[in-house]
């Protein structure tokens, strides 16, 4: 019987020490616009979280346990989230990779702290989303990403020095992301000593801002802040090109994308916007990138965010020893670094990222680059 027992300890002592095996594939949903005008950010989620799966699953997976990825379109339509998201959790997914807009990501997130899943948005920057969430005790919404008012305490004030005494005007597309946005950047601004001139909403998806480029000129308008996407952004800039109006555009990250060119064309250049600091040069991501690149895919824009993502799910995962969502959201806020394509990355208690840096990128002849501040 003694022997039996020392028998006994041992072997529960390696099950103790061994990692912990799930049943079946662990299922990401990646969630996003796959379709619709904001379909190549959907892509870039797609494409990153697809990278991320296929090297953690090379690699032995999580665990033993391979990821399987869920792909959802939301259109960043706040309803359509809430249907997708409603699916999700009745399809028994505990982890989602999105939203991409913070109209959308908001209200998903309710159902999915309701049900319990973890997710992680690699793209809303409205403070609403973590804000609301810590005030209602959801411990397990988060976000890879960076904060609007982050990003306008980095913009606002080099905004008011550098342009001081000129003539800005500041306009958003009335979204979650683009007034936030826009919002945070005013005040900044104004802090800094520098005043708008003018502040209004445009209506997006209209195909005519003719108006708006005379009040523009009538204005005199030597840089316009704009909080919004990459539709609206170019048609303003081809449609001031027509009537020989020049203006430096300034916006938010939503145009790290060639659609933007494709959009604006040569009425585009030297339109500057703010990213965090450029996750593609960073080492850690050389790997990722060289291989998503052989695949015939440019990681740009949020494509290292949401590989970031399931890199983060899975290292939860193994922290926690459970796929238990609320265990893995506690596992990743216990200040550990987490290694990622973004760099190590550590989350404060409302599941935000801790000190986000940014770049000032400008546009060139169809491609941008950081440029010096």
């Amino acid at each position: 019987m003694k022997k039996m027992s020392i028998l006994g300890a041992a072997i529960f002592g390696l099950m103790m020490s061994a990692p912990v095996a799930f049943a079946g594939d662990i299922t990401v949903s990646v969630v996003g616009p796959m379709t619709g005008q904001l379909a190549t950010i959907g892509d870039q989620f797609k494409q990153g979280a697809q990278a991320a799966a296929d090297a953690i699953n090379a690699a032995g997976g999580v665990n033993g346990s391979m990821i399987k990825l869920d792909i959802e379109d939301d259109q960043c339509d706040p309803k359509q989230a809430v249907s997708v998201a409603n699916r999700i959790v009745a399809n028994g997914t505990k982890f989602i990779d999105g939203h991409a807009c913070s109209g959308s990501s908001i209200p998903a997130s309710a159902v999915y702290a309701e049900a319990g899943s973890l997710m992680m948005s690699p793209a809303s920057s409205n403070p609403v989303l973590t804000d609301a969430a810590a005030k209602a005790g959801w411990p397990t919404i988060m976000r890879l990403y960076t904060r609007d008012d982050a990003q306008g305490a980095f913009i606002g004030p080099w905004i008011a020095k550098k342009y001081a005494g000129k003539t800005v005007v500041i306009l958003h597309d009335k979204s979650a992301y683009g007034q936030g946005v826009a919002d945070a950047v005013r005040a900044t601004m104004n802090a800094g000593g520098l005043k708008e001139v003018y502040y209004d909403a445009i209506n997006p998806g209209e195909k005519d801002y003719s108006a708006l480029v005379t009040k523009l000129k009538d204005l005199k308008a030597d840089v316009v802040y704009f909080g919004g996407y990459h539709p609206e952004a170019g048609l303003i800039l081809r449609q001031s090109a027509e009537q020989n109006f020049k203006f430096q555009l300034i916006m938010p990250d939503s145009i790290a994308s060639p659609e933007f060119w494709q959009v604006a064309g040569p009425a585009g250049e030297g339109t500057m916007f703010v990213f965090p600091s450029d996750p593609q040069a960073k080492p850690e991501a050389k790997a990722a990138v060289e291989k998503i690149k052989a695949g015939g895919f440019v990681p740009e824009g949020f494509t290292l965010f949401s590989y970031a993502v399931v890199q983060a799910f899975a290292e939860g995962i193994k922290r926690a020893g459970s796929d238990d969502p609320a265990k893995v959201a506690e596992a990743l806020k216990n200040g550990t670094p987490i290694s990622t394509v973004v760099g190590d990355v550590t989350f404060d208690e409302k599941g935000d990222l801790k000190n986000a840096s940014y770049d000032i990128n400008q546009w060139h002849d169809g491609k941008y680059a950081p440029i010096a501040q």
